[in-house]
């Protein structure tokens, strides 16, 4: 890949494509990196070309791209905010810390359980409070301990029973 610069408030990055005339080349413009992947081991990443829709994006692997400063850019935006006594903090983007009070340690009296996901790896129940409109993700360690009609309850309700209407004896 080639990449060269038009003026330096507008940098370009130009990708020659092998065209089917032998010996020619097309060349691309990136505007902008919009995902990253990693196929088989190779990272990949999907660009928006300049003057093309989006239809038209491509996953292109790392090593066919000579774009440094696009590739800093998109990966800037993932940086981890870690501090010295906690490199694990956070691993997702663009996600500020909430340092507010949740489930339990809020101090309210649970009313019900209106969802539940394990999207995290854990069970947790969507909980609603009593007198509050803001719901919290509560593990269901804590929910099953704390209030375990309220489990009861939820499961009671999601749960389609189903009974034979004719019972057949035996003799």
């Amino acid at each position: 890949m080639v990449k060269t610069r038009g003026k330096e408030d507008n940098p370009e990055v130009v990708v020659p494509v092998p065209t089917d005339t032998p010996g020619t080349t097309e060349e691309f413009s990136v505007e902008k990196i919009l995902d990253k992947r990693t196929r088989n081991g190779k990272i990949e990443y999907l660009l928006k070309w300049k003057g093309y829709n989006e239809e038209d994006n491509t996953w292109e692997p790392e090593e066919n791209l000579d774009c440094p400063d696009l590739i800093a850019a998109y990966e800037a935006q993932f940086e981890l905010t870690s501090t010295a006594d906690d490199p694990e903090k956070s691993k997702r983007k663009n996600i500020t810390e909430d340092n507010r009070a949740r489930g339990f340690d809020r101090g309210l009296e649970p009313h019900r359980i209106v969802g539940a996901t394990d999207a995290s790896g854990e069970l947790m129940f969507l909980m609603m409070w009593k007198n509050c409109k803001e719901a919290d993700l509560v593990p269901a360690n804590q929910v099953n301990a704390r209030c375990p009609e309220i489990v009861i309850s939820y499961y009671e309700n999601k749960k389609q029973w189903y009974s034979k209407s004719a019972v057949i004896e035996l003799d």
